[in-house]
């Protein structure tokens, strides 16, 4: 079981391993109590299927509370300890500014206030050397200091402890043993690599929402194995999934755990189908998100800003509070069904930022929503069922959504209801082609060579036309596509990554130097890995470092071949990296020195696989129609099919336009589009040459 709290909805997806069945349940999301939203959707669940708490070999959780936490500036009461002159390192940063020509925008926020951010005297040099002694006499003025000021956890981030650790160590022992219920964070156990500054701001974060992340996995672990559930798993940013103990122990690798459970279950639909290039596209209530899987290998980076105004770009620095840990590459965009649309006062018409959440939600749902959302214009556009959200279970009121667009859209407008929603459905659909353009064209990749997955409860109701926007050539719809997410949450495997720096150039560096780097970073990870009870035909370390022309201020990662680390695997590395930046950045210089900056490793544990059985369904298509109703298409209102996807038989075809509703989402298929059935569940869509 896989459970992904969404801005709107909490989806848990069930997979029955034996049969291969994948079912998913839908609750609403509950801000005020996530960890009771959770408990109420495993028991709704459990109890639909049915499951028996025993049953469950694996229970997979997506938490937002990181980013929550960050975006809210709602995290721990924080301090930091920093080597004398050096304290304002998070106000200082760097000189990137988000927008290069404002010259009155605001810095982003600091986690930890000036008047909690103590220094102490000691300081180690570049080689690790150390040059002024640690002034141990000074630590019980600042515990005293602490005390006083009742914080809730510690980063400490001294100097050039990523090569001596000793100072930051002692410094770690002594608080912990004074203060044995504050949380402690190292950065020389955080994140071992050079930047002093993304070092402590990593540390800074992890001590920020380290409080609140172990009391929320901590009563929601308790709770569930009550019970009777397996130990809990929480997806982190890259990827893989953490037991909780480790989870705590670095939670900024939680912070976009919802969107990655995503990526990875589309990069497990690519393996069903045999098709290695894709693009993952999650629209659900609040944002809509984007990713690149090349090869069946999901895009990775370690350049990532959290909780600015910049989620739009990932190069974009200077946005938020940098965080040094292996995040799946995304591109972020506030456009989901709950978004707003609105007026501006230059009379043009925008959507988002503003989401009207789960609570009240749109203005349809008959909660208290006043303002027009993407939601209330999809359904008067009669792509959604008045009658048929979540199979029925959410009754949605047409009139209200039609008042809402009259009032604050069309009247200020001048237009029909029809046409505002119409300007807003373009509007959305130009910000989300925005977010494919991002994580395609913008890293080298032509669209056209890549197939669309389109998930989440809105995803395929905007699929075909952002597909067409980039001349995607074909849209896959997955089954369970509200809850698709929450099944990356269960096709994934346990996976942990460290880093260590080691600065040398490429080329004059021994290979026993980085293999004696690599085979301490693969001791802990076999740690961890025995801790979690992977046995050891089911693991994995794969290698990575941190690569730059020797002139060049950042890095790109690189993969390191398994093997013995010899002067051929050196050799077949840098032609590995003059091949990926010719790619990224469009050119390369073979003549330039490369420069070791930090090298990789991730340790993973191989779960049990899942695979999507086929599962042929009697009938026809035309048994699965249920009516028809008038849609509006750009090229103007049609009467269009509405077919039940459930009743749809295990092949066959269909050619636009129509409607394809299921208990979770709905799928537009546009005129002039076809649609092929597949009997695993897969719903594969192509437009002709002409739309």
């Amino acid at each position: 079981m896989g459970v992904d709290i969404g801005g709107t909805f909490t989806d848990v997806a069930v997979v029955d391993e034996a049969s291969g069945e994948i079912g998913v349940v839908k609750t609403s999301t509950t801000p005020g109590d996530f960890a009771a939203g959770v408990l109420a959707a495993l028991t709704a669940a459990m109890d639909r299927h049915p499951v028996a708490p025993a049953d469950v070999v694996l229970l997979s959780h997506a938490t937002t509370i990181v980013t929550n936490a960050l975006l809210e500036a709602k995290g721990a009461r924080t301090a930091l300890i920093a080597t004398r002159g050096f304290r304002d390192l998070l106000e200082l940063r760097r000189s990137a500014r988000s927008h290069l020509y404002d010259l009155f925008q605001e810095p982003p926020s600091v986690l930890v206030p000036r008047h909690r951010r103590h220094e102490i005297t000691e300081r180690i040099d570049a080689q690790g050397e150390v040059v002024t002694p640690l002034a141990e006499d000074e630590l019980d003025g600042i515990i005293e200091e602490l005390r006083r000021q009742e914080v809730a956890a510690v980063a400490v981030s001294l100097m050039f402890s990523f090569l001596n650790d000793d100072h930051e160590r002692r410094i770690g022992e002594a608080l912990r043993r004074a203060l044995p219920d504050i949380p402690v964070f190292l950065s020389s156990e955080v994140l071992p690599e050079v930047r002093e500054f993304e070092r402590t701001s990593t540390t800074a974060v992890c001590a920020y929402v380290g409080p609140i992340l172990t009391s929320y996995l901590g009563s929601l672990e308790a709770a569930t194995r009550a019970q009777g559930l397996p130990p809990l798993h929480v997806m982190g940013s890259s990827g893989g999934v953490l037991d909780v103990a480790e989870a705590l122990k670095m939670p900024a690798m939680a912070v976009e755990s919802g969107p990655a459970a995503g990526v990875i279950a589309a990069a497990f639909i690519g393996r069903q189908l045999q098709i290695g290039n894709l693009i993952s596209f999650d629209m659900g209530g609040t944002t809509a998100k984007a990713s690149l899987i090349r090869d069946g290998q999901v895009e990775v980076t370690s350049e990532y800003e959290v909780g600015g105004d910049g989620n739009l770009n990932r190069w974009l620095h200077g946005t938020g509070h940098p965080i040094r840990v292996p995040v799946v590459d995304l591109a972020e965009v506030s456009a989901g069904g709950g978004s707003i649309a609105w007026i501006d006062p230059g009379g043009a018409l925008r959507v988002g930022p503003h989401s009207a959440g789960a609570e009240p939600g749109p203005a349809c749902y008959g909660q208290g929503g006043e303002r027009p959302t993407v939601t209330d214009c999809d359904l008067v556009l009669g792509y959604l069922d008045p009658e048929y959200l979540l199979g029925g279970e959410l009754p949605v009121d047409l009139a209200a959504a039609r008042a809402a667009i009259q009032r604050h859209l069309a009247e200020p407008l001048g237009q029909s209801v029809e046409q505002a929603a119409a300007g807003v459905l373009s509007v959305v659909n130009h910000n989300m082609a925005e977010a494919l353009r991002i994580v395609s064209v913008e890293r080298g990749h032509d669209p056209r060579d890549f197939c669309l997955v389109a998930f989440g409860g809105a995803g395929p109701v905007h699929a075909a036309s952002l597909a067409s926007a980039l001349d995607i050539p074909k849209v896959i719809v997955p089954p369970i596509p509200g809850g698709f997410s929450a099944l990356g949450l269960v096709a994934t495997d346990l996976r942990r990554d460290y880093g260590r720096t080691l600065y040398a150039r490429l080329d004059g560096t021994p290979p026993e130097a980085l293999a004696a780097v690599f085979e301490e970073m693969a001791a802990a990870g076999q740690a961890m890995l025995e801790q979690a009870g992977v046995p050891e035909d089911r693991r994995e370390l794969r290698r990575s470092a941190d690569l730059r022309y020797s002139r060049q201020a950042y890095e790109l990662t690189v993969p390191v071949e398994d093997g013995t680390v010899d002067d051929g695997l050196l050799q077949r590395l840098a032609e590995t990296f003059h091949d990926r930046h010719r790619q990224t950045y469009g050119h390369d210089n073979p003549g330039e020195p490369i420069q070791i900056v930090n090298l990789r490793l991730s340790a993973i544990g191989r779960l049990d696989g899942l695979e999507l059985r086929a599962a042929e369904t009697a009938g026809t298509v035309e048994a699965a129609l249920r009516g028809s109703r008038e849609v509006h298409f750009p090229d103007g209102a049609v009467a269009c099919p509405v077919y039940d996807r459930a009743a749809l038989p295990g092949r066959g075809e269909l050619t636009g336009p129509a409607i394809l509703a299921s208990a979770d989402s709905t799928l537009v298929l546009p005129p002039g589009w076809r649609l092929a059935i597949d009997p695993r569940g897969f719903l594969i869509m192509e437009g002709s040459d002409d739309v």
